[in-house]
C-alpha cells in the first residue's frame, strides 16, 4: 500500500477510535516537554485541539499537491516564528504526535505505517522550518 494511503487509512481509524485524539496527543506532549505548555496559551485547549485536528486534516487531503503543501507549511512556519517555535521542537512535536497514533491504533499499528507517518511529519517540519527561516531572514533585513 502507497504510504498516503496508509497515512489516509491510519487517520480514519483513529479519529473513529479517538475522537479525543489532539487532547490525548497534547497530553502526552505537555507530559513529555513541560515545558512547552506555555507556549499555547493564546488560545482555549479545544481550540488549539480542533485547530490541529484540521491542520492534520488538511495536509491528509493534499498529500498529492507539492504546490499547495510548500505554499501553506511554508506559512504555517512562518507564523510560528512569532509564537516563539524553534527548529528544534518540531522533532519532539512529530515524535508525541506518532506516539499517541500509535496507541491508539492499537494491534493496527506496524512498521509500515508508522514510517509513512513519521516521512510526512518529517516533510511538514522540514517545510514549516524553511517557511520560519524565510521568515527569519526578511526579518533580519
Amino acid at each position: 500500500m502507497h504510504p498516503h494511503d496508509l497515512i489516509r487509512k491510519n487517520l480514519e481509524l483513529v479519529a473513529t477510535r479517538a475522537p479525543d485524539l489532539t487532547a490525548r496527543f497534547y497530553d502526552r506532549l505537555f507530559e513529555r516537554h513541560p515545558e512547552l505548555r506555555g507556549m499555547f496559551g493564546r488560545r482555549s485547549a479545544e481550540a488549539q485541539q480542533r485547530m490541529l485536528l484540521e491542520a492534520i486534516v488538511a495536509v491528509v487531503d493534499h498529500l498529492e499537491d507539492a504546490a499547495w503543501l510548500g505554499e501553506t507549511l511554508g506559512a504555517l512556519g512562518a507564523k510560528h516564528v512569532d509564537y516563539g517555535v524553534r527548529d528544534e521542537m518540531y522533532p519532539l512535536v512529530g515524535s508525541a504526535l506518532v506516539a499517541t497514533l500509535a496507541d491508539v491504533s492499537g494491534d493496527e499499528w506496524d512498521a509500515e505505517t508508522e514510517a509513512a507517518w513519521t516521512a510526512a511529519l518529517t516533510f511538514v517540519a522540514e517545510t514549516m522550518i524553511a517557511g520560519a527561516e524565510s521568515a527569519r531572514r526578511v526579518a533580519a533585513e
